[in-house]
């Protein structure tokens, strides 16, 4: 895997490295807490091509996939030129869903965690079952 798209680690978690420039940050130089949204959104892409999903791919088959509910936990502040790294892994996939958990960190420090809850809707904007095929992929297996 290049390091633009970051890498799986014998643990199973995805890395996907991340610099915070000066548009992330707010008047007091620190990131702005919808940056990390972004951040996330990033690292989750990366996370699905290492795993061989690809949104344009699944646009084409009127797929795509969508974040059902998030729960974001700010425990530190990221700073400008601070280079972070995203870690996302799976934690469960059903028929119906998948979570992951994605945790930023600045070194060994924790700056913060979310749990994503996402879905996979249909072309009408309906949620629809994962594919057999897709939850192997997800899995892993």
């Amino acid at each position: 895997m290049s390091v633009f798209g970051g890498e799986i680690g014998k643990d199973g978690e995805h890395r996907f490295p991340v610099r915070v420039y000066f548009e992330d940050t707010d008047f007091s130089g620190n990131v702005y807490h919808a940056a990390y949204l972004k951040f996330f959104e990033r690292a989750r892409t990366e996370y699905l091509r290492a795993h061989g999903i690809h949104h344009a791919e699944m646009a084409k088959a009127g797929l795509a996939f969508a974040v059902r509910e998030m729960t974001i936990s700010y425990d530190k502040a990221a700073h400008i030129d601070d280079l972070l790294e995203v870690g996302t892994r799976m934690a469960e996939a059903t028929a119906a869903r998948f979570i992951l958990e994605q945790t930023i960190r600045r070194g060994n420090e924790i700056v913060t965690h979310a749990r994503v809850v996402a879905v996979l809707m249909n072309d009408k904007g309906r949620p629809v079952r994962l594919p057999q095929e897709l939850r192997a992929l997800l899995s892993g297996s």
